[in-house]
């Protein structure tokens, strides 16, 4: 049987691996940033990036070598008040194992479809909130715009953009000026 490899040097074993999972994420998972009401912080909401990948339970073991590879995530099922579906997910939410971890991981395996487009955003938005631009406003606002181009546009969403855009947060306006910029 004839090699690929005809001067006998070792297989990149991990590479291939690590392609052939960018490709399964490249089918089967999401780069989102969720927004969420929340009126306890100064915006009134929060930016919540999440990586996600998803799969019916009798073939879930590629999830267990995706979060083994990483290095992180937890795997849960995906609806367990829908009787009908059999799906365990991966998911990352903890910023730190986004910026450490996943970011690292597609950039060395690039995806090939358009949700490369999404993972860039993601990965923008990810590391702007890791240098921690989301707690000023007008960089805040640009961050929800960027996740509002994401994953349909925004049709999926709970909140409009103008909504979150132009709140004010009323239960903030009189409070004490925020300290996490002098920090």
């Amino acid at each position: 049987m004839e090699s690929d490899n005809p001067i006998g040097e070792p297989d990149n074993q991990q590479g291939r691996l690590e392609a052939y999972l960018s490709g399964f994420v490249d089918g089967e998972g999401t780069f989102s940033v969720g927004v969420t009401r929340r009126p306890d912080l100064e915006f009134g909401f929060q930016l919540v990036p999440e990586f996600r990948v998803s799969q019916n339970t009798e073939r879930a073991s590629v999830l267990e070598i995706l979060r083994n590879e990483l290095g992180c995530g937890r795997i849960v099922e995906n609806d367990r008040h829908r009787r009908n579906d059999r799906a365990m997910v991966l998911v990352v939410r903890r910023r730190s194992d986004l910026i450490a971890r996943v970011v690292p991981f597609f950039d060395r395996n690039p995806l090939l479809s358009d949700k490369r487009r999404s993972y860039e955003t993601f990965r923008e938005i990810v590391t702007a909130m890791a240098a921690g631009r989301h707690h000023q406003r007008a960089s805040f606002e640009e961050l929800v715009r960027m996740a509002f181009t994401m994953n349909g546009e925004g049709r999926y969403r709970k909140w409009r953009l103008s909504d979150v855009i132009s709140n004010q947060n009323p239960q903030r306006l009189h409070a004490e000026p925020s300290t996490r910029e002098s920090r």
